[in-house]
């Protein structure tokens, strides 16, 4: 399907909505005891916008694994199931993402070449777990090969349709092959894995890193402080400064006008009748 331009009033609802979003995590977190973090882009516009990055179209929180699972357990008592719904791999069939979205109902947000996924793609925002990575240099290294086999194998769903090169879209056609089953349970092997790990380093496992590193540090996650986003406070990474040097480099220049993209969506519904 073709591009769908998103204009700067969608752009400005579909932001609205994801604070929302954003809120409904803050809510449950503060009432289940949950460590939470906005992270990435979102924390760079909390320092940078003390709101969203005027052309950013999405937001992300991270957690520690064993936060993120309380977190993924409370939503199914505690999330506003009216409004909202939470999507992982174990809640939702052909999920295909080694991280959750947190999504609003009565929305559509369709990124394209993904039309073809089977479930609902409402606005969302990520929900990122952090998982142990090796101290060592060189078990590191092969960790890290081995994240990036298997989210390839996961996004060989989309690949196949998505790339541009045709070689490579009949390779990942022969990925997609893979049972989805067994990779979750490599997937699911690798996070008992890392849970010996331990050290001082950390990712989403299926999820690239910044800067072809390895990880991040952990501490960054278990040291927060309320920051203002968009005009309501969140917890965010006290040492935003080392973070956000380590994501972005010189985070505080803007971009060029040519990088300051959204995601390429299909078709977008931010009108939710209120």
């Amino acid at each position: 399907m073709e591009s769908y331009e998103i204009s700067k009033e969608e752009l400005r609802q579909l932001q609205r909505i994801q604070l929302e979003l954003l809120q409904e995590v803050k809510r449950i977190c503060k009432k289940c005891g949950i460590r939470y973090n906005i992270v990435a882009g979102t924390l760079l516009g909390a320092v940078r916008h003390q709101g969203y990055i005027p052309w950013d179209d999405d937001a992300d929180v991270a957690l520690l694994r064993p936060e993120y699972e309380k977190f993924r357990r409370a939503c199914k008592t505690e999330l506003n199931h009216e409004k909202f719904y939470f999507q992982d791999h174990r809640a939702t069939k052909g999920y295909r993402w080694g991280y959750g979205k947190l999504r609003r109902k009565g929305t559509v947000f369709l990124r394209q070449n993904q039309e073809h996924m089977p479930y609902a793609q409402g606005v969302f925002i990520d929900i990122f777990p952090l998982d142990g990575v090796p101290d060592n240099y060189l078990l590191r290294s092969l960790f890290n090969f081995e994240c990036f086999c298997v989210r390839k194998m996961l996004w060989a769903r989309v690949g196949k349709v998505a790339d541009k090169n045709l070689l490579m879209r009949g390779w990942y056609g022969l990925l997609d092959k893979a049972p989805e089953q067994r990779i979750f349970a490599h997937y699911h092997k690798m996070i008992r894995r890392s849970r010996r790990f331990g050290g001082r380093m950390v990712r989403t496992l299926l999820y690239p890193t910044a800067n072809n590193e390895y990880g991040y540090y952990r501490c960054w996650y278990e040291n927060t402080v309320p920051m203002e986003f968009e005009g309501v406070e969140f917890e965010a990474i006290r040492d935003y400064d080392s973070y956000l040097s380590y994501e972005y480099g010189d985070y505080m220049e803007l971009p060029p006008e040519h990088k300051r993209k959204a995601h390429p969506v299909s078709q977008l519904k931010v009108d939710v009748g209120q």
